[in-house]
């Protein structure tokens, strides 16, 4: 199956009321970095209260895909892909989220939905929808699932920003393309609210059982590949899942569980480099304990990378000695090294590496690292301290990398496609 995938932003402009900011970079980024922080405080969280259902924080076959575009927040991620959901399928746009185990989308009727681009989803006009009853062992696989009057399969989901999600539990035929994915459970939400503007739902594509990804299971062998379209891209980027959607050539390292958040995909990095040159950074500042603290996550619904502050200081002064000759601007927003490169025809940067512990070795592009901020030419380093142990590699410096999980055999390839 294969996805195409879009940028949020894209579906933010067609839904401006007034399209005052329709165009306006400077307030698009504003708005997407203060739903970062809001994700970044969410996921360290939920692994701080040891949430080990592989879902989110709750109140009570052959290769397919398709393209992705950008997309949301707060459980919801920046990027988005459009599928079918139902019989006759209707047309949906989800957000995808490599940090969560859920699928669901606004249904009718609609106690509360914000707003989206398509109809709402109508369960009544839908051939193939089936209520999940209370005693099935998929409800128990919700955490604090409830039951109505009906034995019907309740869910609830919270997210940590005040995002929410309430309704019924059903299994329902997802289509993308060509192929048909029947039985797929999959939360349909009578009550909705939050920062999801523009999408439907949300595709969970975590490690756990109730994701998209995990009820494949064996029709998919865990696998799918995904490439993350470049800000301001005309084109469209790509999600495949399957077995053949594992590129021959990736740099592969080891994928590393987590007994305490076996939703997130955690990765081993042992070092960083500018320039060609590793940054001297204090012994296992990456480390993932054995108590379920620290480690590097994976993430499609985080921006802004995050590392401890120790290990990012020494990472940002050495680009900033390397880039001694470059006019400097105040910084702006969570970016504290910025630079004014108004008139500036084109400028020489210092490259940025990941050093894996399997060996590879992950040299950004430019553009990965080093983003417009406004449209006055301030351009900025992209990456950001955390407040806890805990390093998350976010989607502007996985962007244009075509980045495969092979859940079945524990690893992660990066490349050798560009996107």
């Amino acid at each position: 199956m294969k996805f195409n995938l879009i940028h949020r932003d894209k579906l933010s402009n067609k839904l401006s009321a007034s399209g005052k900011h329709k165009h306006d970079h400077t307030h698009r980024f504003s708005l997407r970095i203060q739903r970062d922080i809001k994700r970044v405080t969410g996921l360290i969280h939920r692994l701080s209260n040891a949430n080990t259902s592989g879902v989110d924080d709750y109140k009570m076959v052959e290769s397919f895909g398709s393209d992705v575009v950008s997309g949301m927040d707060q459980g919801s991620g920046e990027y988005f892909i459009r599928l079918g959901v139902g019989s006759p399928p209707r047309k949906q746009y989800v957000v995808i989220d490599s940090g969560s185990d859920i699928v669901w989308v606004q249904c009718q009727p609609c106690k509360l939905c914000y707003k989206q681009s398509d109809p709402v989803f109508n369960p009544a006009q839908s051939a193939s929808y089936s209520g999940v009853s209370c005693s099935s062992s998929v409800c128990s696989r919700i955490q604090n699932s409830g039951c109505s009057h009906a034995d019907r399969c309740r869910y609830e989901v919270l997210y940590s920003d005040g995002s929410y999600t309430k309704g019924n539990l059903a299994f329902e035929t997802i289509t993308i393309g060509g192929t048909v994915v029947r039985n797929v459970a999959m939360g349909c939400g009578h009550s909705n609210q939050g920062m999801f503007v523009g999408a439907a739902g949300l595709l969970g594509l975590g490690g756990g059982s109730m994701s998209f990804v995990g009820q494949l299971g064996g029709q998919t062998g865990g696998a799918f590949s995904y490439c993350l379209v470049s800000r301001g891209s005309g084109t469209p980027g790509s999600l495949v899942f399957g077995r053949e959607a594992m590129p021959v050539g990736a740099a592969w390292i080891n994928l590393v569980r987590s007994p305490r958040a076996p939703s997130f995909y955690y990765i081993g990095l042992m070092g960083l480099g500018v320039g060609g040159v590793r940054v001297p950074l204090p012994e296992g500042v990456f480390d993932l304990t054995g108590s379920g603290d620290g480690g590097v996550v994976m993430d499609t619904g985080t921006a802004v990378t995050r590392f401890p502050t120790t290990a990012y200081q020494a990472f940002r002064d050495s680009f900033l000695t390397q880039t001694a000759n470059l006019p400097r601007a105040s910084g702006v927003l969570i970016f504290d090294t910025c630079y004014n490169l108004a008139g500036f025809g084109s400028v020489r940067v210092p490259t940025v590496s990941f050093y894996f512990t399997d060996g590879p070795i992950l040299t950004l592009p430019a553009k990965n690292f080093l983003i417009p901020i406004d449209e006055a030419g301030t351009f900025c380093f992209a990456f950001a301290p955390s407040s806890s142990g805990l390093s998350i590699i976010g989607n502007i410096q996985q962007e244009g990398i075509q980045i495969s999980i092979d859940g079945s055999n524990g690893f992660v390839g990066f490349g050798p496609n560009i996107c």
